[in-house]
């Protein structure tokens, strides 16, 4: 697991990634929080202080190989979700801030439960602000809900777990596109990120027929448990991959690319810019 850095409150935090996700070095949160000269002996009378995190500390923290100025090292981290319970138990005016904005975003998922509507505004308001075009956004947002009423269709034919949805998910898509999603984020130059938040307008429109098809196919079928789901899936997704090759014929083009929408809309923006 290689080490990298990331900068918080303008202090360098090491972390490493551990199951597919960041973990952060402990100390290195509290001494950013706090300017502790000790951040281990701080660290222990937050845990006397609050007895709940004492009580879960060895669910949130995880001792992981780190750089250290002796060498590697096991030192304890944490992932986003833990690095937030422990900022809760912080009594610095540095946490201030992100306890306040912790309680905001508590806050707003309560109102989102209340009133999904909201929950849909806030997305399409953070597409906007990251730069994507209200068409993408519509498409985008078009998906989402075509993808959550797969899903609950899914649920209710006893498909529960999240590795079977992401195998049902790449099902679809390798018969959509010809490729797995992780080829297709290669292709892109992704690692972390969403895929489907960049794809270009047709990526989308194929992905989104591919899942339409596959939630059709699936009720008609009246697909029960994983394996029938999963035939569902490549039915739905091949669908979508027949199209796609129809349109590659007559265009000569691939509807898989390496650009995304983002690429692509700055390119737009260099061209106006020159005219």
């Amino acid at each position: 697991m290689d080490t990298h850095l990331a900068v918080f409150k303008g202090r360098q935090i090491r972390r490493t990634l551990h199951k597919n996700e960041w973990w952060f070095s402990v100390t290195d949160i509290v001494e950013a929080l706090t300017d502790t000269r000790n951040a281990t002996d701080y660290i222990k009378k937050i845990r006397l202080r609050d007895k709940e995190l004492a009580k879960g500390w060895g669910q949130i923290v995880t001792p992981l190989s780190m750089e250290t100025s002796g060498g590697r090292q096991k030192i304890n981290c944490a992932n986003t979700e833990g690095v937030f319970r422990i900022i809760q138990s912080v009594p610095s005016p540095k946490a201030e801030p992100f306890k306040r904005w912790l309680a905001k975003v508590g806050y707003e998922r309560v109102q989102e439960i209340e009133d999904p509507e909201l929950g849909t505004k806030r997305t399409r308001a953070l597409y906007k602000a990251k730069g994507y075009s209200e068409d993408w956004i519509e498409k985008r947002m078009r998906g989402i809900a075509i993808r959550e009423e797969l899903t609950d269709e899914w649920k209710k034919r006893e498909v529960k777990e999240k590795k079977e949805y992401e195998i049902l998910t790449a099902e679809i898509a390798k018969a959509a596109f010809g490729i797995t999603p992780s080829t297709h984020k290669n292709i892109k130059g992704l690692k972390r990120e969403n895929l489907r938040d960049h794809m270009t307008d047709l990526e989308l429109i194929f992905s989104m027929l591919g899942e339409a098809a596959t939630t059709e196919i699936t009720r008609v079928a009246d697909a029960k448990g994983f394996s029938e789901s999963k035939n569902a899936a490549q039915k739905g997704g091949a669908v979508a991959g027949k199209a796609r090759k129809d349109l590659e014929k007559k265009t000569g083009k691939k509807v898989v690319s390496a650009e995304n929408y983002l690429t692509q809309a700055e390119g737009l923006k260099r061209v106006e810019r020159k005219k």
